[in-house]
């Protein structure tokens, strides 16, 4: 991957050309965010000009996948890509399937039904939706990254609060829905038109491309 971020344009570029791209270093040297550029530009929180502030940005100005895909840790997905990692990643199942053949469990499917109820939504209105907090339900952070890891959940902004005068502060609060709500009859439509297998190896071949040094073990298992 020969690319070096120091805008939101360097960013978005790199998405739309390689497809994938983890936030954070792992264990294909390269192929993250966190290695194309400098530390000031991966975060800084005086600037708001760095590639933490330009998630939400970024997400709704491609209409690209953002979530815990790789590692259960953050990276995009272009739109390009994401019918077949969906299809892949899901097996081919829609979320009652998976829930019917035992492939998930009933903390998962509670918080699968608050988010397709109330998504797309900020993760406090669904913490609250579903009894989630000090005094209720443990492990939404964790039941969240088990549904994004098969693509059933999708973080699709990041909201920031505002002073008096208009001056964003503060984290971003991230905002949640299923790529069934995110994009529509596109996705439904789309994202099982072709076996999982296949879906599987157009994305092997497209990870062998863009990431030549890369063992064939390493992809398998970045695929998951």
């Amino acid at each position: 991957m020969d690319f070096w971020i120091e805008t939101k344009q360097d960013l978005e570029d790199a998405i739309q050309e390689y497809g994938f791209l983890p936030y954070f270093e792992n264990a294909i040297e390269g192929f993250s965010i966190e290695e194309h550029c400098s530390a000031y530009t991966l975060f800084n929180d005086l600037s708001g000009n760095d590639t933490w502030s330009w998630k939400g940005p970024v997400i709704q100005g491609l209409n690209c996948a953002y979530g815990k895909f790789f590692g259960k840790k953050a990276a995009y997905v272009s739109k390009e890509w994401f019918l077949d990692f969906a299809n892949y990643r899901r097996d081919g199942y829609d979320f009652e399937g998976f829930f019917n053949d035992e492939l998930t469990s009933f903390r998962d499917k509670h918080l699968f039904d608050i988010i397709e109820e109330h998504g797309p939504a900020l993760s406090h209105v669904l913490k609250k939706a579903g009894g989630y907090g000090k005094d209720g339900k443990k492990g939404f952070d964790t039941i969240l990254t088990r549904l994004q890891m098969p693509c059933f959940v999708l973080t699709t902004d990041f909201v920031y609060r505002q002073d008096k005068n208009g001056r964003t502060y503060g984290w971003g609060v991230a905002e949640y829905a299923t790529p069934e709500q995110y994009y529509g009859d596109w996705f439904t439509q789309n994202c099982y038109r072709r076996e999982p297998e296949e879906s599987y190896e157009r994305l092997f071949e497209h990870f062998r491309k863009i990431l030549p040094n890369a063992s064939e073990k390493q992809i398998r298992k970045m695929l998951g």
